[in-house]
């Protein structure tokens, strides 16, 4: 994610051995009938057409999908914003055991989210569903459910008192692919690993603006990588509120350290991220509190 004017681009990286956006490290992101009529005003043939055609329906009145939260996910971390073009939300983050109940922890934490609102990703839920769709470069954060993958930052270990939970230190040569055509797309690598660099999109990882100074990859179009839909999404450090990004979730430096020493691997903590109305329309059967 470079930097640019006022918004962070794109939320994604350059290059520290090839490291997947997912947790690993380098070495390892009925017919009816009808009786014949001849001739039918034009204006009954539009209403017909209406009620029979195939339509788009709003978001509540689509089926309820399955839920893409697992029975094992005992962390969650659910980010609720607007509408689908809002560029800010909050993220409230949750704890339970086994499958019971979900409890709060710790307080709301204001974000900023893509410059153009929320469109559906690549992640744990089905593709079918209605709204729209994450593309590379669209300035829009992933809505759905996402397992959290490698935390980064420019220290040489998570803060202190932090639970089980990978890390990777950003070097001047860390960078995430954003080039579509490049064998690393949606890939965080090191440069100096890479013989021969093949792309043109980047984001440096190691950031003058202290952006990157702490973050969480978003398990976005990955492990399984569709080039196109999307790349190096993070949760990282914001710019202040009311600043969106270019895909990724941003908020304040301190809540970021917060959530990093509270993420347990163990536990599959999950990102999910979805406009109000999604929201009231699948939170039952999502499981979501």
């Amino acid at each position: 994610m470079a930097a640019g004017l006022g918004v962070v681009r794109g939320c994604r990286a350059h290059v520290h051995a090839e490291v997947p956006l997912h947790p690993r490290l380098p070495e390892q992101i009925g017919k009816w009938y009808a009786p014949p009529v001849r001739v039918l005003p034009l204006a009954l043939l539009l209403v017909f057409s209406t009620l029979s055609g195939p339509g788009v329906a709003s978001d509540d009145q689509q089926a309820v999908p399955t839920s893409p939260i697992g029975k094992d996910c005992r962390q969650l971390a659910l980010v609720r914003a607007a509408s689908w073009v809002a560029s800010t939300g909050a993220m409230q983050r949750y704890e339970r055991r086994d499958e019971s109940t979900w409890s709060v922890v710790g307080p709301p934490i204001p974000v900023d989210l893509g410059r153009n609102g929320l469109a559906w990703g690549r992640g744990l839920q089905a593709a079918t569903e209605p709204g729209p769709v994450k593309r590379e470069g669209d300035g829009k954060s992933p809505a759905g459910a996402y397992r959290l993958g490698t935390a980064f930052g420019i220290a040489d270990s998570l803060p202190a008192s932090s639970r089980n939970f990978p890390y990777l230190q950003t070097l001047p040569t860390t960078y995430c692919v954003e080039e579509t055509r490049s064998t690393y797309y949606n890939q965080i690598v090191d440069s100096t690993r890479v013989t021969s660099p093949s792309w043109e999109q980047w984001s440096e990882m190691l950031r003058a603006d202290g952006l990157f100074n702490w973050g969480v990859v978003v398990q976005q179009n990955a492990p399984d990588i569709k080039r196109g839909a999307g790349s190096c999404v993070f949760l990282h450090i914001w710019r202040g509120p009311n600043r969106p990004t270019a895909g990724c979730t941003a908020m304040p430096a301190e809540s970021l350290e917060e959530a990093l020493r509270w993420l347990d691997a163990d536990l599959e903590p999950t990102l999910v991220q979805l406009p109000e109305p999604v929201f009231q329309r699948v939170r039952t059967a999502w499981g979501l509190p």
